[in-house]
């Protein structure tokens, strides 16, 4: 049955194909047409003479007009003779014609079915918009665990410090304690660390774990994999959000995993409540606000995003007048800018965003010890927010300081 639709498509197409490349042709050949229609002209036009003779003997037109009608109809003669003539000193435009009616049979036909070939999807059957998205909650429900994932990117867990872990963590039971060494081993980078000292926390407290410490394990578990949401992040983030719905980490991660597996409409729902009433303080906020208008265009939706806190820094008129100048009052302008921005964050405070966007303008700057001092500024100032504070890290990392 799938082999005969199969057939059925490519004869369809086929005849498709012939009857484009026919109707060129027709439109060609209608073209020639004209071309070789001087012929027939002639007769007319001896018709008419002969025509202007007779009346001119039964005297219904006189000398005169005789003449204007035969000086008339001679034009039109020689100007049909002329067209005639110049169409049989063009047998180079009859091959060129020849040859182009053969360039169309040989594109239309065979060169359209050799391109879908290789551009389209040969045998592919039809599929209907549940079918697809069924398929696609398929492929997420049987994407790969963690630890596999964790051996396709080539980071295998160490089985000696789990096994060392394993020791030193059963003999902790204050949440307390562990949050911290949790943050500590977070902070410090340490991946596989944070997961085994957050999973002890969820098993010390049981039912009395928080929204938040399900999905710090979930965080935990994404930074390991460089981003992946496992089933074991997706497991850590459904507890999370039966705890508390509104928990923006969790919405963000399961998003996350939303657009990695392609159901674009899922992660949307997820994403617009945190895109538009989201902390905008939030790492992830500036990050859906920038990807959501093509989320909602994957997922077939209209959507306008709302537009993201103007951040502090150079208006357009700034960036003008920096234009125009001297490399050294550029250089003064974007110092004062940074010592703006330096000020009113040891002053008000601010968002990561803004501490992020200090330590890499001062990189720019080349003032990489003050930079450094901002850094660990920024890490006192978001001390207890892991999110906050690998986004701090990632910063960090990219402009060459010390983590």
């Amino acid at each position: 049955m799938q082999a005969m639709s199969v057939w059925l498509f490519w004869a369809v197409a086929a005849a498709l194909a012939a009857l484009v490349a026919s109707v060129l042709i027709a439109a060609m050949r209608r073209s020639s047409d004209k071309d070789t229609g001087s012929d027939a002209d002639l007769g007319v036009y001896r018709d008419q003479l002969a025509e202007v003779e007779r009346d001119l003997q039964r005297g219904t037109i006189g000398p005169d007009e005789a003449a204007r009608l035969r000086a008339e109809i001679g034009k039109r003669v020689l100007d049909a003779d002329r067209a005639r003539h110049a169409a049989e000193t063009r047998p180079a435009a009859a091959v060129s014609k020849s040859v182009l009616v053969a360039l169309i049979l040989a594109i239309t036909l065979p060169g359209a079915l050799a391109a879908y070939w290789v551009l389209g999807a040969p045998g592919y059957p039809d599929m209907a918009l549940e079918a697809r998205l069924a398929d696609l909650d398929a492929r997420i429900a049987g994407r790969r665990s963690q630890e596999a994932e964790l051996q396709g990117i080539g980071r295998v867990r160490d089985a000696a410090l789990d096994d060392r872990l394993a020791a030193e963590l059963a003999g902790i039971s204050d949440p307390e304690t562990l949050r911290r060494r949790f943050r500590t081993a977070f902070e410090a980078g340490q991946r596989q660390e944070a997961v085994r000292v957050q999973e002890r926390l969820l098993a010390v407290l049981g039912d009395a774990a928080t929204s938040a410490d399900h999905a710090n394990l979930a965080l935990a578990l994404v930074a390991e994999a460089d981003g992946y949401v496992s089933p074991e992040a997706e497991a850590a983030l459904r507890r999370s959000l039966q705890a508390d719905m509104s928990n923006e980490l969790a919405r963000y991660l399961v998003g996350e995993m939303f657009v990695q597996g392609g159901r674009f409409d899922r992660a949307f729902q997820f994403w617009r409540p945190l895109a538009e009433g989201g902390n905008p303080a939030a790492p992830w906020t500036a990050s859906i606000r920038e990807r959501i208008g093509t989320v909602a265009e994957l997922a077939g939706l209209r959507y306008a995003p709302p537009a993201a806190a103007s951040a502090p820094g150079p208006s357009s008129a700034d960036m003008a007048a920096a234009g125009e100048m001297s490399p050294e009052d550029r250089q003064a302008m974007i110092e004062g800018m940074v010592a703006r921005l330096s000020d009113r964050l040891a002053t008000e405070g601010g968002s990561v965003e803004d501490w992020n966007r200090l330590i890499r303008s001062l990189t720019v700057l080349e003032r990489l010890p003050e930079a450094q001092k901002i850094y660990d500024e920024a890490k006192a100032k978001f001390q207890g927010r892991p999110a906050e504070l690998s986004f701090l890290r990632q910063a960090a990392v990219e402009s060459g300081l010390n983590p």
